[in-house]
C-alpha cells in the first residue's frame, strides 16, 4: 500500500488501483489529493480536516466518489449535495467495521480531544485502514489490542502537549510512525517535536520519520 503525505492531516492511500483519502482539510491540497479517489474518510468537522465546500465540489463532479464521516459531517455534506448524494454519504462512529473502495476500515474513539472546558467537545473518529495504517484525527486514542503497522502522529495542536504526543506514540508501539497535524509548526518547532519522537520512539521500537508534502512511502 502506498501512503502519500499531503499538508497537515491529509493522507492518500493507494492499493491495487484503488485510492482512499483521509482528512482533506483547508490547509491541504484537497483537489489534488482526491484526484482519482474512490473513497474519502473524515475524522471530524473542523475545517482543517474537511474543507466542506471544496470536498462537496469534488463529490458533485465525481459520482463514483463516496464519503464516510461522523454523523454531523455526513449530514452537512449530504445536504450540500442534495439529490446527488444518493447512497454514497455514510455516517460512522467508533467501534465499526466497513469496507470503503475495497479498503478494510475499523473505527476507534468517538470524541475530539479536549481543547478547553469552555469549548464543547465534538465527535472524532479514528480510522485503522487495512489493519495497518492508523489515523487518529484530533485525538490520542490508543487502539488497544491492535497491532498497528503505521501510526500517523498528530505532532502539534491547540489541544495537545509534547508529553502526551510522545506517550501516545510509545503506547501504540507501531514499527513506523509519520507526522500529521503539522501545519501550525514552523521548522524550528517541528524539529524539536520530531527530535523527541525520533529518540524516545526508538526506545520502544518505533521508527519515526518526517514525510515531506507529496512524499510517498510503501507501508
Amino acid at each position: 500500500m502506498l501512503l502519500t503525505k499531503y499538508s497537515h492531516s491529509c493522507v492518500r492511500l493507494e492499493q491495487e488501483g484503488s485510492v482512499l483519502v483521509l482528512d482533506p482539510g483547508s490547509f491541504s491540497e484537497v483537489e489534488e489529493s482526491l484526484e482519482g479517489a474512490a473513497a474519502v474518510l473524515v475524522t471530524h468537522e473542523h475545517p482543517d480536516h474537511i474543507a466542506v465546500d471544496r470536498v462537496v465540489a469534488v463529490l458533485a463532479a465525481d459520482p463514483a466518489l463516496a464519503l464516510w464521516a461522523p454523523q454531523g459531517v455526513a449530514d452537512t455534506v449530504a445536504a450540500a449535495l442534495g439529490d446527488a448524494a444518493g447512497d454514497r454519504v455514510h455516517s460512522v462512529s467508533g467501534g465499526e467495521d466497513f469496507t470503503a473502495a475495497g479498503f478494510r476500515v475499523r473505527t476507534f474513539g468517538g470524541q475530539h480531544a479536549l481543547i478547553h472546558p469552555l469549548i464543547p467537545v465534538i465527535t472524532n473518529v479514528g480510522y485503522l485502514v487495512e489493519e495497518s495504517v492508523y489515523h487518529p484525527g484530533d485525538s490520542l486514542i490508543v487502539p488497544d489490542g491492535i497491532e498497528v503497522g503505521t501510526l500517523l502522529v498528530p505532532v502539534h495542536a491547540p489541544w495537545s502537549k509534547l508529553g502526551e504526543v510522545v506517550d501516545f506514540t510509545v503506547s501504540v508501539r507501531a514499527p513506523r510512525a509519520f507526522q500529521i497535524h503539522d501545519a501550525l509548526l514552523n521548522d524550528a518547532g517541528l524539529g524539536i517535536v520530531e527530535g523527541h519522537l525520533t529518540r524516545l520512539g526508538a526506545k520502544y521500537g518505533t521508527t519515526f520519520r518526517h514525510l515531506a508534502v507529496r512524499e510517498g512511502v510503501d507501508v
